[in-house]
């Protein structure tokens, strides 16, 4: 497999691909990243088409579930969006804290940047932004979400911890994050594990889900729970790209286990805490020049 800086210019460069594809291709195949199945319709994605806010032109089609609708957002939150695609979770999150909250998306591909700031414009979200950047070092000063959201992105990035490292800082104290993403149980075939279209699928990149939870608890989230567990079944067209028909059996009947889950964990602290960090940034901007006496 490829070095961590490779990695993430191959992702980039498929992902901008990807983001010229239609959904029902992206649906049908893995991330938009493999061939299309001929048996299944989506393979990873579940249906935004009844949440409100869904805007169907930012809907690519490369979720692995509905982080969203468990992430607890109320009216005047900053929501962050990891991997904001073309903004479809960024809407559905704009609608629940409302023309008084903030959505700021964070994606690394340049046009999915720019197909999320037309779809924001047609809608006249004001509120909503895209910041070319990645996750891993996000362009986000520190303290700044109540929420963060993700869908199918984590396994993506070559370093998991650091990622987590990143939400950690930029959420506020009591803040919290719900997490769709893709983890395994048992071990991959390494001819899934090594191929570059599998990485992009969202498959190659994924972690042991023991160790993905892990994780996040060895930052200092508190209060972690899985809202959403479901199975990821990968058509055996697909998977036959990669294996030989007696892999393809093998693989199936192994007992590795590839699953969508979302993940909800919360940051140390209270509201008291984040509504003092609130104000405090309004006192620190002075009324005037502090020259001229007024304040």
């Amino acid at each position: 497999m490829k070095n961590e800086q490779e990695l993430k210019s191959m992702v980039k460069e498929r992902y901008a691909r990807i983001a010229e594809q239609g959904k029902a291709e992206n649906a049908s195949s893995c991330c938009g990243a493999t061939t299309s199945s001929n048996k299944v319709y989506n393979i990873m994605m579940d249906d935004y088409s009844e949440t409100n806010g869904y805007i169907e032109e930012a809907d690519l089609g490369l979720g692995c579930g509905l982080p969203t609708q468990y992430a607890k957002i109320e009216k005047g939150d900053t929501v962050i969006d990891l991997g904001s695609g073309a903004g479809n979770d960024c809407f559905v999150a704009r609608h629940e804290t409302g023309s008084e909250g903030k959505v700021i998306g964070i994606d690394f591909t340049p046009i999915m940047i720019q197909k999320a700031r037309i779809n924001a414009e047609k809608l006249g979200h004001n509120n909503v932004e895209f910041r070319e950047g990645d996750i891993d070092a996000m362009p986000v000063s520190d303290n700044v979400a109540d929420v963060i959201v993700s869908n199918c992105v984590l396994n993506l990035v070559p370093d998991k911890q650091k990622v987590i490292g990143e939400i950690y800082r930029v959420l506020k104290p009591g803040g919290h994050f719900s997490v769709s993403d893709i983890v395994l149980e048992g071990n991959l075939p390494d001819a899934l594990r090594e191929d570059a279209e599998m990485y992009a699928g969202c498959v190659a990149g994924a972690i042991q889900k023991t160790k993905y939870l892990q994780l996040i608890e060895d930052k200092g989230f508190q209060n972690i729970k899985i809202q959403k567990e479901k199975p990821i079944i990968v058509p055996d067209d697909i998977l036959g790209k990669y294996l030989s028909k007696e892999a393809v059996n093998s693989f199936n009947k192994g007992g590795t286990g590839i699953f969508s889950i979302t993940v909800y964990a919360e940051k140390p602290g209270s509201k008291q805490e984040k509504q003092k960090l609130g104000l405090s940034e309004i006192q620190s901007e002075p009324c005037c020049a502090p020259e001229s006496g007024c304040c």
